[in-house]
């Protein structure tokens, strides 16, 4: 009798997603350039990029950026790095480039947002780019979102940019990493300024206003925050300010070959972080998963469940595959990808447990050779208040 009332309550959670009026599930919030923007005047825009041992990307990065228009100022924070970033850098002899040599993290803040911080203070421009130092931009993007942020009064304008999707990895969990986003932070409610508790952002390119920067404090109001981006878009909207969020193909990210153990160390960053480190969380998580994605492929298997319900199970596998469709054709892909979402769901669900336990073992979390630990995490709760807390 259990397993019949799961059989339909995981039906009936796929059809209400299927039916939600947002379509968290759809992709129709996407920005592409516009090439007759291409030769735009962007002398009002900074483009911060914080580089911690980024050889391999920086050059590209920098050279697309000059490709998008006339006066943009760029300003590159090498990070305490070990390699040869700086210097790459400044070979591009760009105009208006200046490369900081990033001081020391201070206690309390993260690598990103403290790169973010020096960089900030000289930037003399109304609106600022930040960018991470893989994200390459397609010739016109950046005047395509000046003018978007322009024709709809809005003070932040975020991409998620593309990917790399080329071997059997990428292509098995990382439009699902976006969709699965998609489906926490829908893009339509992110974009709507009467919800101002629904807020995401993509922090690879985020175009915002300097003021609203400075009303929220940023970058030091989050300087402990792992997940910097939905955080600053959700101080930046709760301050009355208007926000949009939308996926992209004129973003990639030239970062390519991603192993599994690769995009494990990417999810299990920050996976308990946005569980606000909680076990109730969590448990509530791995059973929403269960019932959504591991239980209809389980009872569609199961001799002891009717035909009936078997059948049903298959309306529900049918439903889940429909709704993961628009990411992969979005992104070229075959929508044979579909088929396997239990077992994608099952190895995000194990990501987010490897997040609790390097929590649980003292590491907050680990990145680029630094290790956050669990302290910090207490600490950042004990100054928010509780109700804060209980909503975020």
């Amino acid at each position: 009798m259990g397993f019949e009332v799961l059989a339909w309550l995981s039906a009936g959670l796929w059809l209400i997603i299927l039916l939600l009026p947002w379509r968290p599930w759809g992709v129709r919030e996407a920005l592409d350039s516009e090439t007759e923007l291409a030769s735009a005047d962007l002398g009002d825009i900074t483009v911060l990029i914080p580089a911690r041992n980024e050889a391999a990307h920086i050059k590209s990065t920098l050279e697309a950026l000059a490709r998008q228009g006339q006066g943009l100022h760029i300003i590159v924070i090498d990070d305490q790095s070990t390699d040869n970033t700086a210097e790459l850098a400044r070979q591009t002899g760009l105009d208006k480039l200046t490369v900081i040599q990033g001081q020391p993290l201070p206690e309390g803040w993260s690598g990103k947002l403290w790169a973010l911080q020096q960089g900030r203070q000289q930037v003399q421009t109304p609106r600022i780019l930040l960018l991470d130092a893989d994200i390459e931009l397609q010739t016109g993007i950046l005047a395509t979102l000046k003018d978007k942020m322009q024709r709809e009064n809005l003070q932040l304008v975020s991409l998620m940019a593309q990917l790399h999707m080329q071997n059997p990895w990428e292509k098995l969990l990382l439009p699902a990493f976006i969709h699965f986003f998609k489906l926490v932070y829908p893009f339509r409610l992110t974009n709507d300024p009467r919800l101002k508790r629904i807020a995401a952002a993509a922090g690879g390119c985020i175009l915002v206003e300097k003021k609203a920067l400075d009303d929220v404090d940023a970058f030091a109001s989050l300087r402990d925050s792992l997940i910097d981006d939905c955080t600053l878009a959700r101080k930046i909207k709760e301050h009355g300010y208007r926000i949009w969020l939308g996926l992209s193909h004129s973003i990639r990210s030239t970062r390519s070959g991603h192993s599994l153990a690769d995009i494990w160390n990417m999810v299990a960053r920050t996976a308990f972080t946005q569980l606000h480190y909680s076990l109730t969380l969590l448990l509530g998580v791995m059973m929403i998963m269960f019932i959504a994605y591991l239980l209809p492929l389980f009872n569609l298997f199961n001799p002891l469940l009717s035909d009936q319900l078997r059948l049903l199970s298959l309306f529900t596998l049918a439903i889940m595959a429909g709704c993961y469709l628009p990411t992969l054709r979005y992104y070229r892909l075959s929508v044979a990808w579909a088929l396997l979402m239990p077992v994608i769901a099952s190895l995000f669900l194990a990501m987010t447990w490897s997040s609790a336990i390097r929590y649980w073992t003292g590491h907050r979390s680990s990145w680029k050779q630094r290790v956050y630990d669990r302290q910090l995490a207490a600490k950042d709760q004990a100054a928010t208040p509780p109700q804060q807390q209980a909503g975020e």
